[in-house]
């Protein structure tokens, strides 16, 4: 099969995995909070945004190697954190980690994630991040971050917009919990997609094992129902201070929309800040992320930017670059190529981007996506 062909884009990925997924799986991927009009509003400001072809240009080479926080990676874009990925596709984390070794892109681990950090470490290799939510007890904060950096974790990347839960009503219509739990009505609804049930089976039914590992309540075994009140905490700018210290590695902060923000990150010497409206999921009312852009590169024109919100495709990746950022990620677009294809639908996706990129490079009259870096701060370029 020529995968080109038969899914030349993420939409037609997206559109198998829809067919391969239970209901509430789905719901669960593609679900945000509110009206759920920030993923709309990420895809409308990023068609927004015109970058005018250069004719004439002569022989191009493009060249995607990036080079970010001192690690060489083959292209500006990599796999963001999901939690309970292993639920979107059972093995996901080590299947992700596999893919981000061989084509030499960072792979971000989740703390929520289905697989704990000793295990998808090494397979991750030196392309391997790790995200922390911020444990409210500050020994289990150490140990995390402790085993993290053991198991070859080289970037810490800390979620600081998820001062509390958000509602996520359309996960609450599908009758999910996270972690979730068994009803006759996701039993039926899993019947109806035996691959995914199947392997399902196979890899165990997803649970926080992280968290599961810091619970014990009465001295009973751990309770995955319960797991995530160790992650309720709103952390203050000390808490960041003592994660980086603790760290002693690279550390960026996720969830970054204010340009005050950005530039007290970079004071209290924070390597780099990740702008992101954590696609809708945690508040409805906020801006997309690549109208946040240039007031923030403005505000912190010396400090590595990574962004995330509505990406799709290279000329998406290459439209953040041109509003300010460095690099780029993506998170669902990797779960829907992994539920559609698996191992061989996320590497396709690999490739959709890569070629993408080149293709947008060469209209553009570019040999790296560097050289659109900032470009569009003031609106079309």
């Amino acid at each position: 099969m020529d995968l080109d062909l038969r899914y030349p884009a993420l939409s037609d990925l997206r559109a198998r995995a829809r067919r391969r997924l239970p209901h509430f799986v789905w719901e669960y991927l593609q679900s945000a909070t509110g009206a759920e009009t920030v993923p709309a509003l990420n895809r409308a400001a990023l068609d927004a945004l015109r970058l005018t072809p250069r004719v004439l240009r002569g022989p191009l080479s493009p060249d995607l190697a990036t080079r970010f926080l001192g690690q060489d990676y083959a292209a500006p874009f990599g796999i963001a954190p999901v939690g309970m990925s292993g639920l979107i596709w059972p093995g996901a984390e080590a299947t992700l980690a596999r893919l981000a070794a061989e084509r030499r892109i960072p792979y971000c681990l989740s703390t929520v994630a289905t697989r704990l950090p000793e295990e998808i470490g090494p397979i991750a290799g030196d392309m391997g991040w790790f995200q922390l939510y911020t444990p409210g007890d500050p020994e289990v904060r150490a140990d995390i971050l402790r085993r993290a950096r053991s198991a070859g974790f080289t970037t810490l990347v800390v979620t600081v917009d998820l001062p509390g839960a958000s509602r996520r009503e359309r996960q609450r219509r599908a009758d999910l919990s996270i972690p979730p739990k068994k009803t006759p009505r996701m039993i039926a609804q899993a019947a109806l997609r035996p691959r995914w049930s199947l392997a399902t089976l196979r890899h165990g039914i997803p649970r926080l094992r992280l968290m599961e590992e810091y619970l014990r309540l009465d001295g009973n075994a751990p309770s995955t129902a319960h797991a995530g009140y160790l992650l309720r905490t709103n952390p203050d700018w000390d808490y960041v201070r003592a994660v980086r210290d603790l760290w002693g590695g690279p550390v960026v902060l996720k969830g970054i929309l204010r340009a005050e923000d950005a530039a007290r990150a970079r004071a209290e010497g924070m390597d780099a800040v990740w702008v992101s409206n954590h696609g809708g999921r945690q508040f409805d009312g906020c801006p997309a992320s690549i109208d946040t852009l240039p007031d923030i590169r403005a505000a912190v024109p010396d400090l590595p930017i990574l962004a995330d919100g509505g990406v799709e495709s290279g000329l998406d990746i290459l439209r953040m670059i041109a509003r300010g950022a460095d690099f780029v990620m993506l998170g669902r677009g990797w779960h829907q190529a992994l539920a559609a294809l698996g191992s061989v639908g996320a590497a396709h996706l690999d490739h959709i981007l890569r070629d993408d990129l080149v293709a947008n490079m060469l209209q553009l009259g570019v040999n790296r996506p560097a050289d659109l870096q900032g470009s569009a701060l003031d609106g079309q370029v």
